[in-house]
């Protein structure tokens, strides 16, 4: 049977020893209200039961077997997952696409299965102990778990703006992450990866071979995701934004309509490019432009819509313009997430190769020269050479833990922001150690594929996706993301590294396949983003300079960062630096909105 389920799904399975133990399964309505008919067919919980187990499944899996994919079209997904996990156990995942999480119970509740996607898109949280596996695809929904608020999860949230999988908000409700599967088998839990990235870093394929199959993978993916729906497109005006709308154009055979959020602060808006690629293409385009007021709704709805504190700034102008295209009947939007993570396009990429030289300096004229020169006192107040303090200072600090040396909590000195309590109670490296477990653990050689396999998991699975999802999933419409489709995931681990960071050309073949195809104003142009002028605005409009005090200042009595800290940070930083420390009010404010609203609500 199939029946809709808003929001999530969850269930508990307890396991008594020499007592066969009924699976208890319930649904559960969101606690937020949707428009009716809002959410797309991917959101259908599918179940199927048959020979003492129960298969639950969400999402829309692609098969590679036709007859899977037969029995998924007549019977469900949950019918076909089924047949594939009886036949081929845990494998059978290496065989499907898309985007999907998946539950397999016996009977008697002694073993479960749960598995969710390559990048996590179909979140599963759960809680298990040595009697009682308990999930949910949010955190806040795990049945029977104690909604404790976890130290260490808040720092890690004030230390990456999210919290990174495994961990949740809670105290023992763990995410499981991308790519991986969870087994519980009478009482005892084990989380393995069914999913490893294999970077054919060798393959000399040929350039224009390359070009039109790129092409071709990109297009089938638009045809695929659009099948069906009253579809739309983000449309920043970036080279991936433009390439999904300029497909959805092309496959559709009429102008796709792009929607496209603008700021009306100096250095925040790049409606331009969007305009230009809007024109290229032919997009019925809409534009919207963000101000203030808006934020001063849609902050708190943003902020307590998630299941856990999500920081990332750029969720409420999606979430607005989400909202926007689903006034306009669509039900789809394409977003162009990934294809700066799949093929080279974050200028860190560039600056971490820079970084990366050093290394071929040779050691004795490092240690014997060029380090004890630069350490001679004063060294760092000479304007040429202070920049050479600065590159030998990082180029030192070995990867991943480079990319967190200005962090803005390393830069403030820990001591200056936390309350002493809050400090004794977490561990600080702890961020750093797991960074390095993710690092070590891609199979990659090359620098550049290293750095986008940590990508995967801590800008796109942990971040990114999460903030999309989220944001459409409140303004009540189904996302769906081309360029990180499986066949484009594939083609990408299968391209020389260099053509990925050509020197310090970001994403070279990316650009060069789709020369004649985008706008060169497009191109050529410099990564922007939908970047939200925060600070600027909360420092000139009342209501949000008001909303911000307000926030921070119940969020103070919460025993997590110094009075005094938060004091300076309105009264002096944010005033002088508001793009910088916008930032930090944001993060406090956007837990603060969170808490006070899960505090109600448990």
């Amino acid at each position: 049977m199939e029946f809709a389920v808003p929001e999530q799904f969850s269930g508990h399975f307890q396991s008594t020893p020499g007592a066969p133990a009924q699976p208890a399964l319930s649904s559960h309505l969101s606690r937020h209200d949707f428009p009716h008919g809002a959410l797309g067919h991917s959101n259908t919980l599918s179940t199927f039961s048959e020979d003492g187990l129960t298969c639950l499944a969400l999402g829309t899996p692609r098969f590679n077997d036709s007859s899977l994919r037969e029995i998924c079209a007549q019977q469900g997904a949950s019918a076909a997952w089924m047949r594939a996990l009886r036949k081929n156990g845990e494998a059978a995942l290496q065989e499907v696409k898309g985007r999907f999480c998946v539950v397999l119970i016996s009977d008697n509740g002694n073993d479960v299965l749960l598995a969710t996607d390559r990048f996590g898109t179909w979140p599963i949280c759960y809680s298990a102990t040595a009697d009682m596996l308990t999930f949910s695809d949010r955190a806040d929904c795990v049945p029977d778990a104690k909604r404790q608020i976890s130290s260490q999860a808040v720092y890690e949230y004030l230390f990456f703006h999210m919290i990174p999988a495994p961990d949740t908000i809670f105290e023992g409700v763990l995410r499981l992450e991308a790519g991986h599967l969870l087994k519980w088998q009478a009482g005892a839990a084990q989380c393995i990866r069914w999913w490893t990235p294999i970077f054919d870093e060798q393959n000399t394929p040929d350039l224009e071979d390359a070009k039109a199959q790129f092409l071709q993978i990109i297009q089938d993916g638009v045809t695929h995701e659009a099948a069906g729906h009253n579809v739309g497109t983000f449309l920043s005006g970036g080279t991936d934004s433009s390439t999904v709308t300029g497909m959805l154009c092309k496959t559709l055979g009429v102008p796709a309509r792009s929607y496209s959020i603008g700021f009306d602060a100096s250095g925040y808006d790049e409606m331009e490019y969007a305009r230009i690629a809007a024109k290229h293409f032919g997009a019925d385009h809409h534009e919207y432009y963000v101000t203030p007021d808006d934020l001063l709704d849609g902050i708190p709805c943003v902020a307590t819509h998630y299941d856990q504190p999500f920081g990332n700034s750029s969720a409420v102008p999606a979430w607005i313009c989400a909202s926007r295209a689903r006034e306009d009947g669509i039900d789809k939007i394409l977003a162009g997430d990934g294809g700066d993570e799949l093929f080279g396009g974050n200028t860190r990429y560039a600056k971490q190769r820079v970084f990366g030289w050093y290394d071929s300096v040779p050691g004795a004229l490092r240690r014997g020269l060029l380090e004890p020169s630069l350490a001679l006192p004063g060294m760092d107040r000479i304007p040429l050479i202070k920049k050479g303090v600065s590159y030998v200072e990082q180029a030192r600090v070995p990867m991943p833990d480079r990319i967190h040396m200005y962090n803005m909590l390393v830069r403030l000195g820990m001591g200056n922001v936390f309350e002493p309590d809050f400090l004794a109670r977490i561990d600080t490296d702890r961020p750093q150690r797991e960074q390095r477990e993710v690092w070590h653990a891609t199979n990659a050689k090359s620098h550049i594929n290293r750095m986008l396999a940590y990508d995967w998991k801590y800008t796109l699975a942990d971040n990114d996706l999460p903030k999309v999802i989220g944001t459409t999933q409140l303004a009540g419409i189904d996302v769906a993301f081309p360029l990180l489709s499986d066949e484009l995931l594939a083609f990408s681990t299968s391209l020389p590294p260099e053509w990925k960071l050509k020197r310090l050309t970001l994403r070279w073949f990316f650009k060069e396949a789709l020369r004649g195809f985008l706008p060169d104003e497009i191109i050529a142009k410099k990564k922007h983003g939908f970047g939200l002028p925060f600070g600027v605005w909360a420092c000139q409009h009342a209501g949000l300079k008001a909303m911000a005090a307000d926030a921070l200042g119940s969020f103070r009595g919460r025993g997590i960062v110094k009075s005094n800290f938060i004091d300076d940070l309105l009264k002096i930083h944010l005033p002088a630096h508001p793009g910088y420390y916008g930032e930090m009010v944001w993060i406090l404010m956007m837990m603060e909105f969170w808490m006070r609203e899960h505090e109600t609500a448990h």
